[in-house]
C-alpha cells in the first residue's frame, strides 16, 4: 500500500483544516517546497497535493507554490483543487505533474473525467468526498444527492488511475479513517482506491493495509504532529 505525505495548500502555505472548514486551518510551514523534499528525503514514493483554494474558486490559485515542489522533487505527486477543465489538465501535467484529481467535476461534467482519462492515460485521478456516503463538491462547500459507490461505478469502464475517497468528517480530526466505508468502495469496484480523511495513527495504517483491497492511503496532519513517523510508516508498510 503506497502512502501519500500530503502537502495542502492555503495563500501559498501548507495547512491542515478541520473537516474542510477554511476558518479551521492549522498552519505548518511556509516553504511548501521544502516541506515536500523532507517527505522524499523520509523516502516516500509519492506526494499528495491540494490547492484548497483552487478548489473553492474553480481554478488553479497556490500555482507558484505547486510549481516550487515540482521543481524541488524527483517522486511522483498528484494534485486536486479547481481543476476543472482541459486546458488546466494539460497545464498542470506540462508542468511536470504526474497525476491529476478531477472531483467537481467528476460530478457536474462526468464526460470531462472520461475525456481526459482517454487523452492522458494514467493520470487522471477521481476525487470523491463524501459526507456519510453523499458526495459534497466545491471545496466539499456544496452537498448533493449522489451516493459515493454510484459515482465510483460510473467510471468503472472510463480508465481512470484511481479514485481518492474521503470521509470529510474524519478529514483533519485525527479519529482514524473510516475503514469500513473505503473497504466496501474498494471493493465495489475494479479501480485502485486511494483512503484520505483522519489517517492518525500506524494502526490505521496497518489496518487500511490489512484489508488486502485499498491501494494507497494519504495522511497530512498526523506527519505534521508526529503521531505518525514517515520513514518508520514507509518501512512497515513496504517492507
Amino acid at each position: 500500500m503506497i502512502l501519500y505525505p500530503a502537502i495542502d495548500l492555503k495563500d501559498g502555505q501548507c495547512v491542515r483544516l478541520l473537516r474542510g472548514e477554511m476558518a479551521a486551518a492549522t498552519v505548518f510551514g511556509d516553504d511548501p517546497a521544502a516541506q515536500a523534499l523532507k517527505f522524499q528525503q523520509a523516502g516516500c514514493a509519492w506526494l499528495h497535493l491540494v490547492d484548497l483554494n483552487g478548489a473553492f474558486a474553480g481554478a488553479p490559485v497556490n500555482a507558484a507554490a505547486v510549481e516550487a515542489i515540482l521543481k524541488a522533487i524527483k517522486v511522483p505527486a498528484q494534485l486536486g483543487g479547481g481543476i476543472r477543465d482541459m486546458a488546466t489538465i494539460e497545464m498542470w501535467l506540462s508542468k511536470g505533474l504526474a497525476r491529476v484529481i478531477l472531483g467537481t467535476v467528476a460530478v457536474e461534467n462526468p464526460d470531462l473525467v472520461r475525456q481526459a482519462a482517454r487523452a492522458f492515460p494514467g493520470q487522471v485521478a477521481v476525487g470523491i468526498d463524501a459526507r456519510k456516503g453523499l458526495v459534497a463538491t466545491k471545496g466539499w462547500a456544496t452537498e448533493t444527492t449522489v451516493q459515493a459507490t454510484d459515482l465510483a461505478r460510473s467510471f468503472e469502464d472510463a480508465g481512470v488511475a484511481a479514485l481518492i475517497y474521503t470521509d470529510i468528517d474524519r478529514d483533519g480530526a485525527m479519529g482514524g479513517p473510516n475503514i469500513a466505508a473505503t473497504e466496501a468502495l474498494a471493493r465495489a469496484v475494479s479501480i485502485p482506491v486511494i483512503a484520505s480523511g483522519g489517517v492518525s495513527s500506524m494502526a490505521d495504517l496497518i489496518a487500511l493495509r490489512d484489508t488486502g483491497i485499498i491501494a494507497g492511503a494519504i495522511s497530512g496532519r498526523a506527519l505534521y504532529d508526529g503521531t505518525i513517523d514517515l520513514a518508520t510508516a514507509l518501512k512497515t508498510l513496504n517492507p
